[in-house]
Formats: C-alpha cells, sequence, structure tokens
C-alpha cells in the first residue's frame, strides 16, 4: 500500500490515530448548549489549523517547485571530481524551486523582479545545492549589504507599502546595483513564466579535479523553450486576472508532457588567471563576457514530475549554497560567503533544526550520517546508536579529504575591506555595455520602465542621483531617461 493510499483511505481518524465518530457537529452540553472542553477533536482540529503555516521566507516567499533529472553531455573530469559529473549520460535527480525575490507568499506572479532559480541535486555523494537566480549579476557585492536592501524592496515601517523613494534612495546611493537594475528594467525583468527563461548560478564557484588543480566556474541554464517576456501593460493585465500565472503554467505544462528543459554550460577561469583577469572575477554585480570565456556545454536539465503536495514539497523545500560536494566548494565571492551562513540559519528558524529530514530535503541516492539529535520533529532514526565520533563503535568516520581546495597566498591584516579592484573595474561598465547592446525598441522600452520607476520618486535630489548613474553607464542613456523623467514629472 502506498503511503498516499495508508491516509487517504479507510476510516477518518484523530491524529493519534482514534477512530472519528462524527466530523459535523461539536459536543455540547444538550441541545443547542455551549460546546464542550472535553470534546478533543474539535481542539485538536482548531489547534492544527492555527499552526498550519510556517514562517514565509523573507524572501523567496513566493514559488513554486518541479522534480526533473539532470543529465551529463560531456566530460569535465579534467576539472572537477563531483561524482555526479563523472561521465557523459549520468543521470541525477533534481529538485528545482522557482519564485519571485521581494513578493510576499500571496503576491502575484507576473510582476518586475527577479526569479529564484534554485536547484538540488540528489548525488550519490550527497545533496548538491545551487541557489541563483535568472540574472547572471545582483545588486550588491557584499551580504553586509543584504538586509538594507531588501528592506527597501520591502513594506516601509510607516506607510505599511512598498515606497519608491525607499527603493531608488538606496539604488542611487549604491551604484553597483546599475548593472541589475539595468537588467531588471529590461525587457527580460518580466518573464512570460518560468520555462521561458534562462537561469544562473550567478556566483562564482570553485570547481577542483582528481589532482587537486582548481579552476573557477559560473552555471548557466540556457532554456530549451525559447525566452518569452511581458511588457509592463501585459504583466498588469496578467497579474490581476491570474495572480498563479507562473505556477499554473508550470504545473500544467508538466501534466501535459510538454517537459520543460534547460542546457547547461559552465564558464571555466583557470585558477591562475583570477588575480590578473580586468574584472574582479568574485564581484557578482559583473559578468564574465564570453569572449574572455566561454560558454561551455556540459548537460541538459529537465523537470517531469510535479509536487504532490505543495506545502511538504515547495513551501518546505530548502536550499543552501553551503551544500557542497566533493570537487566542488565556494569562491572568495563576499556575497556568496555571507549566504554560505545566511540560507542554513533561515531554514533552521522557519522549518526548524531537522528541516533537512523532510523527504524533499533529505539526501535521495545515499544516506545523511550524522551525530546531530533530537529537537523538534525529530523522528528517531539513529536508535540507540553513539553519538559522538571519534567512537569504537562502528560510527561514521572523517574521510580526510576536503572537499574543496584551500585559497592559497591570504596575507595581511584583519578588517573591513573592500571587494579588491582589478584593473577595469567600476560600477557601470558592463551597465553600459549591456544598454549598447540592446535594439532600439528595447532602449525605448528599458527607458520607459525606468521613467515610469523614477518618476514616482517624491524627491528630485534621489531621482537626479539615479538618473545619474545611468548617465556614468552611458551619456545617451542618461539623457534620454532623464528627458523621460522630466515629462512624466510635468
Amino acid at each position: 500500500m502506498t503511503q498516499e493510499a495508508h491516509v487517504t483511505q479507510g476510516p477518518l481518524t484523530t491524529e493519534a490515530g482514534a477512530p472519528v465518530a462524527d466530523n459535523q457537529n461539536s459536543e455540547t452540553a444538550g441541545v443547542g448548549g455551549p460546546v464542550l472542553v472535553q470534546d478533543q477533536l474539535l481542539l485538536e482540529k482548531l489547534a492544527h489549523f492555527n499552526r498550519e503555516r510556517i514562517p514565509e521566507r523573507v524572501v523567496h516567499a513566493r514559488g513554486a517547485g518541479a522534480y526533473g533529472t539532470f543529465t551529463v553531455t560531456a566530460d569535465v573530469t579534467p576539472y572537477t571530481r563531483a561524482a555526479f559529473l563523472s561521465e557523459a549520460g549520468k543521470q541525477t535527480e533534481v529538485f528545482l524551486r522557482f519564485s519571485t525575490v521581494a513578493g510576499n507568499l500571496g503576491a502575484a506572479d507576473a510582476v518586475r523582479d527577479p526569479r529564484g532559480f534554485a536547484l538540488k541535486f540528489y548525488t550519490e555523494e550527497g545533496n548538491y545545492d545551487l541557489v541563483g537566480n535568472n540574472t547572471p549579476v545582483f545588486f550588491i557585492r557584499d551580504a553586509i549589504k543584504f538586509p538594507d536592501f531588501i528592506h527597501t524592496q520591502k513594506r516601509d515601517p510607516y506607510t505599511g507599502s512598498t515606497e519608491p523613494d525607499n527603493v531608488w534612495d538606496f539604488w542611487s546611493l549604491s551604484p553597483e546595483s546599475t548593472h541589475q537594475v539595468t537588467w531588471l528594467f529590461g525587457d527580460r525583468g518580466i518573464p512570460a513564466s518560468y520555462r521561458h527563461m534562462d537561469g544562473f548560478g550567478s556566483h562564482t564557484y570553485q570547481w577542483n579535479n582528481a589532482a587537486g588543480e582548481v579552476f573557477w566556474v559560473k552555471y548557466h541554464f540556457k532554456t530549451d523553450q525559447g525566452i518569452k517576456n511581458l511588457t509592463a501593460e501585459e504583466a498588469d493585465v496578467l497579474a490581476g486576472q491570474d495572480p498563479d500565472s507562473h505556477q499554473r503554467d508550470l504545473r500544467e505544462a508538466i501534466e501535459r508532457g510538454e517537459f520543460p528543459s534547460w542546457t547547461v554550460g559552465v564558464q571555466i577561469m583557470p585558477a591562475a588567471d583570477a588575480a590578473a583577469y580586468r574584472f574582479n572575477p568574485f564581484d557578482l554585480t559583473k559578468v564574465w563576457p564570453h569572449a574572455d570565456y566561454p560558454v561551455i556545454e556540459i548537460g541538459k536539465l529537465e523537470l517531469n514530475r510535479n509536487p504532490r503536495n505543495i506545502f511538504a514539497e515547495v513551501e518546505q523545500s530548502i536550499f543552501s549554497p553551503a551544500h557542497f560536494v566533493p570537487g566542488i566548494g565556494p569562491s572568495p565571492d563576499k556575497m556568496l560567503q555571507g549566504r554560505l551562513f545566511a540560507y542554513g540559519d533561515a531554514h533552521r528558524y522557519r522549518v526548524g533544526i531537522n528541516a533537512d529530514h523532510l523527504p524533499v530535503n533529505r539526501p535521495h541516492a545515499t544516506e545523511a550520517r550524522t551525530n546531530s539529535r533530537d529537537g523538534f520533529l525529530y523522528d528517531g532514526r539513529h536508535g540507540g546508536a553513539k553519538n559522538y565520533e571519534p567512537n569504537s563503535f562502528g560510527g561514521p568516520q572523517q574521510t580526510g579529504r576536503p572537499l574543496w581546495q584551500p585559497v592559497d597566498g591570504l596575507t595581511g591584516g584583519t578588517g573591513n575591506h573592500p571587494t579588491p579592484l582589478h584593473a577595469e573595474d567600476n560600477d557601470f561598465v558592463q551597465a553600459g555595455n549591456l544598454y549598447r547592446l540592446m535594439t532600439e525598441a528595447e532602449k525605448e522600452r528599458l527607458i520607459a520602465n525606468l521613467a515610469g520607476a523614477i518618476s514616482q520618486v517624491s524627491r528630485a535630489d534621489i531621482a537626479d542621483r539615479a538618473i545619474g548613474n545611468f548617465a556614468n553607464a552611458d551619456a545617451d542613456f542618461g539623457k534620454r531617461l532623464e528627458a523621460a523623467v522630466r515629462e512624466l514629472r510635468g
């Protein structure tokens, strides 16, 4: 008998398994009398109902997910010893959660916002989580600014609304955001569906091979369905008509057998190149130009199975960039370094200390063997086994081989150091490059989208400062934007 049949067939019971005689009427003191405290079914149901929601994610609260497979299509063993990448044709089960960033759990899907692209590989060496977005860059380069940034995207503590003044004040005072904001207000700022957008690992990660050689990599997921986007006007209509548009599209496509897929590639930089590269390769606000490091195809990602229960498998799914496997590790990217702590900490708060034991989160192709015990929802899986290491009772032992290679050559004093600059580093060059790549029609839509947002700012100095950042990226960009904002503001 399947688990589903077990919980849906047979007589209705209490949580403790006792049969329920009457699920329609509360126990009362006589006909029409007050309800009795001894009606434990009533109290059990109400108490459970009051606790059916866990704290929503502070960011990426609004999401959808699906299971699928990742298939290796190229030999990457010269670069990594990760077992799930060991040979062409090898398949690994995956779970992918899409999301918006700023919206609450009940927000609409069709909005201008980056999209989360969080991928869990259930590998034979443990779960590997790749926590990315549908953009290759981000608004900031240091995790210490992340809470401040998100506060500007959320509701103001006085008005209770999202305030354009807060959004543009922060962006205008954080010029490193210019590149990502140009992405966000361009055509790809509102994908038509989760299936019709690309994904990126965004951060730089370490790959290391069997010989201990180190490479820096960036992940790319190119949609096989083609890029499709919504205009601001189309999105406004769709968000009002069907707030669940993206979730519905993903679920129904898989139900029809139209399995969405992405071609997976990586950019690979030998570790020795990093110090002298013209941009800081660990700066999340910048891309590596493909002319310098071409994208190499390594695999195919396909989604082919919907979750059976959204709460259990999407809402309680957890992803952490700290979940690495042998052959893959972190880089000195300061945003990534902060997220190595923050994601796991968020899940321990939201879902609980045993969140990794839930079916969607636990390893599927191997077994977790730890000495962690107890806490809420602990299921006693360890039995009476010893809970310390080393021990002489046959318990699990350390391997002595780190998952990734150490970073060499670190020197200098401790302190609050800014991200190191390389020869061609500045906050505007790549935003300008992106603008100049656009067609005239794309530029017109970008200017219109930005002007519509900036014109809502109440303070002229904030609007002028924001426009100035785009002018620093490209003179034509700034001139046209200034004129468009002036026209809207009258």
